[in-house]
């Protein structure tokens, strides 16, 4: 049995005022499959071209919080779940990696589309472990979406030498110890410049990694992105940040090895002097990025 429910969603307090403000008036909205609820925050008229954003691992729909409104003020419905297993959506029963979420986000985005969104031009864009959970999606259930923008995403199969070493903070008795170890986590992985850390980003990454219920997962660090690009038919796009430290010295096999392996290939794009979390790092330039392929 498959619900639909709808209401008025609260945004994080730390947001400012201006930010805050560029999101008023979004709806939470729960899909609920196989018993586990899927939470979806959703702007913008539901009779306009979709736009469903995936955010990555160990996060949440605030991983979008700067991408939003100018898809929404470009003309876009926008749709940004909690994957399962994050944020204030549920941990399906054995639901232990990204190839488990396809099913669930099919089902959440049909339950959608039933209570009144276009289900025409539907586009996708995921970040990191969501860039491969929109890949299994579409090679899953192919007429779902017409096109998926690639961000920062893992599973190419290419290691890097200086590989990303992030540290534990559950054990950690005080949020002061907890937070000094995200800040190192966040330069180690996410963000190229120092000033790139602010109180926002440190602020979402907190509350994010409280919630991430699904840290076994272990997909990304394989091939599996680079084995499921040739079965997607839908346009496939990359946006990289210059410096994504998953690709540390690698970008320009990645550049050509993505191409090649898509029957349907749309565009690349590196956005200079950023890190993995781009869309979040060099906001302007990313956003510019993502509305140019979204109408290539």
């Amino acid at each position: 049995m498959s619900t639909l429910t709808s209401h008025p969603a609260e945004l994080p307090h730390f947001l400012s005022s201006e930010l805050a403000a560029s999101l008023a008036g979004a709806q939470r909205c729960v899909t609920t499959h196989d018993n586990a609820k899927t939470v979806w925050h959703v702007w913008g008229d539901a009779s306009q071209p979709v736009v469903v954003l995936l955010h990555g691992g160990s996060g949440s729909w605030t991983h979008w919080v700067r991408n939003i409104a100018p898809l929404r003020d470009a003309g876009y419905c926008v749709l940004v779940p909690d994957l399962p297993g994050f944020g204030d959506s549920d941990l399906p029963a054995g639901c232990t990696d990204v190839d488990h979420l396809p099913e669930h986000l099919h089902a959440g985005l049909s339950q959608l589309q039933a209570g009144g969104v276009s289900g025409h031009g539907v586009r996708f864009a995921g970040f990191s472990f969501g860039a491969m959970a929109g890949a299994l999606w579409l090679a899953q259930y192919p007429l779902d979406a017409e096109q998926l923008v690639l961000v920062g995403a893992p599973g190419m199969g290419l290691t890097v030498s200086d590989r990303v070493r992030l540290k534990g903070w559950r054990h950690l008795p005080t949020p002061e110890a907890q937070a000094e170890v995200h800040r190192h986590n966040l330069m180690a992985l996410m963000l190229q410049r120092p000033e790139s850390l602010d109180d926002l980003a440190l602020s979402l990454h907190s509350a994010n990694v409280q919630r991430d219920r699904m840290p076994r997962r272990r997909l990304s660090s394989t091939d599996i992105l680079a084995q499921t690009l040739p079965h997607i038919q839908a346009r496939v796009s990359a946006i990289y940040g210059e410096h994504d430290a998953l690709y540390r010295g690698r970008m320009p096999e990645l550049q050509s090895v993505m191409p090649a392996l898509s029957p349907n290939w749309g565009a690349w794009h590196t956005v200079a002097g950023a890190g993995h979390w781009v869309p979040y790092e060099a906001e302007a330039a990313f956003n510019d990025a993502l509305l140019k392929n979204l109408l290539f």
